[in-house]
């Protein structure tokens, strides 16, 4: 893409101008459309170090009222950032509905740098290159606008620039060792940055190669581009996208009415000594997780009263306290919501060593957001892919899923609702909500076959639990876990 690049003709000194000031008063209305409309708007600057990434970004937030943007500069990750999977700190700027985020540098410049260190290459930079396409994809899929800027420059320039940082104390700390041994092996990094570039442009995300030898002109190429695609973007906002077709393999599964449930229980005395003998065992399981490092994803769905709390505390109770956390997952609070679905979850994932075990999780975009139409009918059905997609990512990262779905039957939640329902000290956990989604039942249960269908991949199949009776859903679900990171520990 840079060698190919062929930059505009930069207009005359009063055209600049004058197209400035139209551009400018352009995003100043547009802002108010983007919050009336709830479009948000992920900005991505990359570029030459001294191409004037940053300010640019000064130059273009002048124009935003700043209760409705954010800039963030994507430094080296952190330490605590090298721990958690390559998109999780991208994911955590998305911006919420009706508002701007500016990235000072971001996945390119990263995945650039690790190549040049000789850090990724092959396999890895393929799978990386993958991890950035569907990111984008899934943002703009859902209703983002995502833009992404590279700020080129000369050889010559580039040394210009720094020269001037470099002979002011003020500035000189603005050049890091990394710039300059980017500047001594300039070809080098054109070429690496030309293919990041190629690899990483889509037509729903494409780069924008910004002619920034002049400031004033790449301000004005940067403004224009961001206009012109706001007021598209404005108008393509009630079009669905198309729904991708499913590329992972997946686990056949049985339907809800296929699952034996008779039969499924476990005696008390039998059961006290499993759960001692396997809480043991998991929790020694757990130190060797942590110094490998290896990280632990244990999600719950299932019905109502099934017994999901009794199972989690059970298999939270043979672990140490420092390495886990429970998250139980409700209704979005209003800022969850006005990002795109996942990203409450991309921003509880646990450190690697560490476990995360959700209680409720990102299945309920294909079940209660489905059936109360908290989403569109688009929305659900890309959900599938997405959520594959997403799981993907974990497993490629290096994560154990473990995907529990707790089965009873109908009359057995009857008989657990009644129970709690009658009395006192269990009332509380027995809602209104509760007794109407009961009503829902054999919808429910088309949405879950649905999603066990088509969501059961062979790096994060689905597991039953039996829950007829509780205590042999517990001893399951811990033989399970054991089973599984077993596995990767040998």
């Amino acid at each position: 893409m840079l060698k190919s690049w062929t930059p505009a003709e930069m207009p005359e000194k009063s055209d600049l101008k004058e197209q400035m000031t139209a551009v400018q008063d352009r995003l100043y209305d547009l802002q108010m459309k983007i919050k009336e409309h709830k479009l948000p708007v992920l900005v991505l600057f990359e570029g030459w170090s001294a191409a004037g990434k940053g300010s640019i970004i000064g130059k273009v937030i002048k124009n935003i009222d700043p209760r409705f943007f954010k800039v963030a500069t994507m430094s080296a990750p952190s330490t605590e950032e090298i721990r958690r999977p390559f998109l999780y700190r991208y994911m955590k700027q998305i911006p919420e509905e009706g508002k701007f985020t500016f990235l000072d540098s971001g996945w390119l410049e990263q995945t650039a740098k690790e190549v040049l260190e000789g850090s990724m290459s092959g396999e890895a930079y393929e799978k990386r290159t993958e991890s950035i396409r569907r990111f984008e994809r899934q943002l703009t899929d859902n209703g983002y606008l995502v833009l992404k800027f590279f700020m080129e420059i000369d050889k010559d320039e580039q040394k210009k620039r720094m020269k001037k940082l470099l002979d002011s104390h003020d500035t000189s700390w603005r050049v890091s060792d990394f710039d300059m041994w980017q500047h001594e092996h300039y070809k080098k990094c054109e070429k690496v940055f030309d293919r990041c570039l190629k690899d990483t442009n889509l037509p729903t995300s494409p780069w924008y190669i910004i002619d920034a030898g002049n400031r004033k002109w790449a301000e004005l190429q940067v403004m224009e581009t961001l206009v012109n695609n706001i007021d598209v973007a404005l108008q393509n906002q009630r079009h669905s996208v198309p729904i991708p077709q499913n590329v992972f393999p997946l686990v056949n599964m049985p339907r809800l009415s296929e699952i034996e449930l008779k039969g499924k229980t476990v005696e008390d005395e039998k059961y006290s000594q499993e759960l001692k003998k396997l809480q043991v065992h998991l929790g020694e399981l757990h130190n060797r997780l942590y110094r490998e490092r290896i990280p632990v994803i244990i999600t719950y769905e299932g019905w109502d009263a099934a017994g999901k709390g009794g199972n989690i505390k059970r298999v939270a109770g043979a672990l140490d306290p420092r390495g886990y956390e429970v998250h139980p997952i409700a209704s979005p609070e209003p800022h969850e919501k006005s990002r795109h679905y996942l990203w409450r979850f991309w921003t509880r994932l646990p450190k690697d060593g560490h476990i995360a075990i959700f209680d409720r999780t990102w299945y309920g975009r294909v079940m209660v957001e489905r059936l109360e139409g908290f989403c569109s009918e688009n929305d659900w059905k890309r959900a599938y892919n997405e959520i594959n997609e997403f799981e993907k990512e974990l497993h490629d990262w290096g994560a154990v899923i473990l995907k529990f779905w707790v089965q009873i039957d109908k009359e057995t939640q009857l008989k657990r609702f009644t129970e709690r329902q009658n009395n006192p000290e269990k009332q509380w956990k027995i809602t209104n909500e509760d007794w109407r989604n009961r009503e829902k039942w054999d919808q429910y249960e088309t949405a879950v076959n649905e999603m066990l269908k088509k969501t059961s991949t062979s790096y994060a199949p689905w597991h039953i639990l039996e829950s007829v009776d509780k205590k042999y859903a517990r001893i399951k679900a811990l033989k399970i876990i054991i089973k599984e990171l077993e596995k990767v520990l040998d």
